[in-house]
């Protein structure tokens, strides 16, 4: 089910790790986990509690367990990081990310598309504002938690990837365009196909992470991430979008494999479907190959697509074999 994500590669992982003991201790302050609590766990040592656990939040199916790195898990999360600090950002202010907060190991990469959207109302704006905020916030913990080891925003696109997106699931026809930005409704529809995923990758890797400290700082990231989908799809539902949502709800479902992973915003009954879970009303969990199969917008094993037009940085970069 974890596509390779088992107690241990957890432990070759962190033995593996590229980061030093200034890196970890770095990772610690950024994590606000300093202190007599975090070192009577002993997790300033080698063992199996290190900035790894954390890492596993954006882990990886793709790739051989002998190759990957906690480190290289952890810049994972942050190339996700990047594409929707961007998207938003550039939405409420018409500019991106600081140069300070996009260098780092391999290749920096532009940003298509994306300015400034003239919000229709009031709790739309302030949404966007507050999200744009939270998602440079996991930016900035991210790049402290990797120090030296952290990768440089890759190429993303906020243009094409979009129209593809829409295509695909019959929102538009071949050769009309969709464009996030242009409105509210429009800009809602596009953070839809973030959130929803971001999600379901964070709470797959729950159950990897072995420390309770650690965990603890994962919930908190998962539980802002719900916050945000549960807002967009009150929203769209508000809207009156709710038919356009199945159709993208149905186009991420193809992409990630058999297993229905996604629901729109109504039932099968035309009922408010606000938080998408199974019979247990437990949320579902995404490997990390297939979050690429979405960002990537391919359902086969490939390097780049969609909105990484020339692939995230890093060891894991590889969407899951689902075509």
């Amino acid at each position: 089910m974890f596509h390779g994500f088992t107690k241990k590669f957890l432990h070759d992982s962190i033995e593996r790790s590229a980061e030093n003991g200034m890196d970890r201790r770095r990772f610690l302050r950024a994590a606000g986990l300093t202190g007599a609590g975090v070192a009577g766990l002993g997790v300033l040592g080698a063992g199996v509690a290190s900035a790894s656990d954390l890492s596993l939040l954006g882990g990886s199916g793709s790739g051989s367990e002998n190759a990957v790195s906690d480190a290289a898990v952890l810049n994972f999360a942050l190339n996700l990081e990047y594409l929707e600090a961007e998207f938003y950002l550039r939405a409420v202010t018409g500019a991106g990310l600081a140069d300070s907060q996009i260098d780092g190991r391999g290749e920096l990469g532009g940003v298509t598309g994306g300015y400034k959207v003239s919000f229709e109302t009031k709790i739309g704006r302030q949404y966007a504002e507050e999200i744009a905020q939270d998602e440079r916030a996991h930016v900035d913990f991210l790049r402290a938690a990797l120090g030296d080891a952290k990768v440089a925003r890759p190429a993303i696109d906020l243009q094409d990837a979009f129209t593809a997106a829409a295509t695909a699931a019959g929102v538009i026809k071949a050769g009309e365009t969709f464009d996030p930005f242009k409105d509210e409704t429009s800009f809602l529809l596009g953070a839809f196909i973030f959130e929803d995923v971001g999600v379901t990758a964070y709470k797959g890797a729950a159950p990897l992470v072995s420390n309770k400290t650690f965990l603890e700082a994962a919930a908190g990231i998962l539980a802002v991430e719900a916050y945000h989908a549960g807002l967009v799809r009150t929203l769209l539902l508000q809207g009156g979008a709710a038919d356009v949502v199945g159709l993208i709800s149905d186009a991420r479902d193809s992409l990630d494999g058999p297993s229905d992973l996604d629901q729109g915003i109504v039932d099968g009954n035309g009922n408010a479907n606000i938080v998408p879970a199974d019979e247990n009303s437990i949320a579902y969990s995404r490997t990390p190959g297939q979050v690429l199969n979405i960002a990537y917008l391919n359902p086969d094993a490939v390097t780049s697509g969609g909105f990484f037009p020339a692939g995230v940085n890093g060891e894991v970069n590889t969407s899951d074999a689902n075509g």
